[in-house]
């Protein structure tokens, strides 16, 4: 269940709510909402500074229960950090401590001053978006596959209300749709292998399509894609039970004829490695391997639930990666929608192999004005940017600043990676047009030359987000990126 959100402007120390979150910065300043309420508590806040029990430090929270002055059943009071270096960055992770907070107590509502903070160069309804989708982050519970909880269970957050001014009430709505399109993103990221198979995320696309005027679906099977060529991505199929699917959604909400924006997300929904098998530790989280689908997907929600006036196409090829006797293999040499062939040296990089396809169909059939794909596709990228940074790669100056802004926006960041015609020598191959690995070094890179062949001539950005789709261990969870960045970008084109 989505947190909802609302707007308030009432006094701090006058509000009647569970709890109130106020801020205070390090060396004893307090927000002008802390000082309200120390105020009114007769300098309880101020008392517990000097005491050494409110630090200021960020991770620093306390709560204090019925101070005396205040209608609030609690208020927590939240470390900011250093003033001089408050920054957007530190506005987020504040926000997330917070809602982290919040669900460590025994409450279903509560009110946050939090954005009255002053964050420079962001205005209001930033602040109320960006901490409307930290606390929905952080409520968000996966309960598919899990027993209900004891009904003497610690509740959830159900409801936050945010001060800020009546015209920033946009921030909000645009955190509503946003927060829709992470959670179905990341719903479809932990579900497990066995539930959330190539039909399933049909399935769900064409439920969403059927709940909302002005979405349209359809899906194409094993047939439809061997009528129209898909040599590359069939092949991936080949060893799985589970038959693949291209999943299609159209929103048309701009202008006839209006050439739409792509996003087209890998959706392997569980990877193997094939015949190169993986190695069996910690296998079980190649069920985040459709990530690049599950976050396109997110991405197109978030847009419909935002209405935005743009022409939309999300393009989903979905498939199962499986070792069988008729998988394909090392050696391979397999033709691609675009006619160009591929020789196979590792069935493990399959991701390439079906968004080639995926990308060439979707560029024929509807000329997007600009196409996008988000791939958790090499481990290659972790390596090179961690978990923190999504790796960008286009040839496209103007698509680069867009994409690289919007992650700025909504700290979903990307890191551009380069895209040199100097590392396509490395997929060079003596049995094919061009080979499916090019080798150990910059392999992050080697994957989006790859894909650059398949979109010659097109304003196309790829998204590595291998490093930042799912928190990685076993109780780590899907993170719904690239849903912000991509929304946001959207965002911009409508605003520009």
């Amino acid at each position: 269940m989505t947190v909802q959100f609302s707007l308030g402007s009432t006094a701090p120390e006058s509000t009647a709510t569970p709890v109130a979150v106020v801020g205070v910065y390090e060396n004893g300043i307090l927000t002008s909402a802390a000082a309200r309420i120390d105020t009114a508590a007769g300098g309880l806040i101020k008392r517990l500074v000097e005491a050494g029990d409110v630090t200021g430090k960020i991770g620093n929270v306390v709560t204090l229960l019925h101070p005396a002055g205040v209608t609030a059943a609690r208020v927590l009071v939240v470390g900011l950090g250093a003033q001089k270096t408050f920054d957007s960055a530190r506005y987020q992770r504040v926000t997330l401590e917070a809602a982290r907070a919040i669900g460590r107590l025994p409450v279903t509502e509560a009110a946050s001053w939090l954005p009255e903070v002053d964050v420079p160069g962001r205005d209001a309804a930033w602040k109320l978006r960006v901490a409307a989708l930290a606390t929905d982050h952080v409520a968000y519970r996966y309960t598919a596959t899990v027993k209900p909880r004891d009904a003497k269970a610690q509740p959830d957050l159900a409801a936050i209300t945010f001060a800020g001014p009546a015209d920033a009430e946009g921030g909000l709505g645009q955190a509503r749709a946003i927060a829709a399109g992470v959670r179905f993103a990341r719903e479809l990221g932990n579900l497990p292998p066995n539930i959330c198979n190539p039909n399933y995320i049909a399935e769900q696309a064409r439920a969403f399509a059927d709940s909302h005027e002005g979405v349209s679906f359809e899906a194409l099977g094993r047939a439809d894609m061997e009528r129209e060529g898909f040599g590359s991505l069939l092949a991936v199929a080949r060893g799985s039970a589970n038959e693949p699917r291209l999943v299609i959604l159209q929103w048309n909400g701009g202008k006839d004829g209006e050439r739409p924006y792509a996003f087209v997300g890998k959706g392997i929904t569980f990877d193997t490695g094939g015949i190169s098998l993986k190695p069996g530790a910690g296998m079980e989280e190649m069920k985040f391997d459709m990530g690049g689908a599950a976050g396109v997907l997110g991405a197109f929600v978030a847009a419909v639930e935002m209405k935005l006036p743009v022409n939309l196409v999300c393009v989903v090829p979905a498939v199962e990666n499986m070792p069988d006797g008729d998988a394909y293999r090392p050696g391979d040499v397999l033709t691609s929608l675009a006619g160009i062939t591929i020789e196979v040296l590792n069935t493990d990089a399959e991701g390439r192999l079906i968004l080639c396809d995926a990308l060439t169909y979707t560029g024929k059939r509807f000329d997007p004005h600009t196409l996008i794909d988000a791939a958790t596709l090499t481990g290659a990228c972790v390596v090179a940017l961690g978990k923190h940074a999504s790796g960008l790669m286009t040839k496209d100056e103007s698509l680069s600043a867009e994409l690289l802004a919007a992650g700025e926006e909504t700290l979903d960041r990307a890191w551009r990676l380069p895209l040199w015609d100097d590392y396509q020598v490395q997929l060079e191959s003596t049995f094919a047009d061009v080979a499916n690995i090019g080798g150990k070094y910059a392999g992050a890179i080697t994957a989006g030359c790859f894909l650059a062949r398949f979109t010659e001539g097109r304003r196309w950005a790829h998204l590595d987000i291998a490093g930042t789709a799912w928190d990685e261990g076993r109780k780590g969870l899907a993170t719904g990126r690239p849903v912000p960045l991509l929304a946001q970008w959207l965002l911009d084109r409508v605003a520009g």
